[in-house]
């Protein structure tokens, strides 16, 4: 019963990143999410655009989601660890 209410939740968050992306995201995050790609976080740096950040499936790299719906894969943001 408990593991059903923690899926509930993640999904919650899920849903709740997926709202901050604009139409072109979303597409290209549903073409990813097959692929095993997941959107872990928007970063909200102040005074620009909100960057969605994705892990692949095998969760050893990220990639960003441009505004257009592109995918940088080689992004020159910083994460910490």
């Amino acid at each position: 019963m408990s593991d059903r209410e923690r899926r509930k939740g993640q999904n919650a968050h899920s849903d709740a990143l997926r709202a901050q992306l604009n139409e072109d995201q979303q597409m290209t995050l549903s073409e990813l999410e097959r692929f095993g790609c997941e959107l872990r976080f928007v970063r909200r740096p102040l005074f620009q655009e909100a960057i969605p950040v994705l892990v692949d499936g095998d969760r050893k790299g990220f990639s960003i989601l441009k505004p257009d719906g592109t995918v940088e894969d080689d992004p020159t943001i910083t994460l910490r660890a």
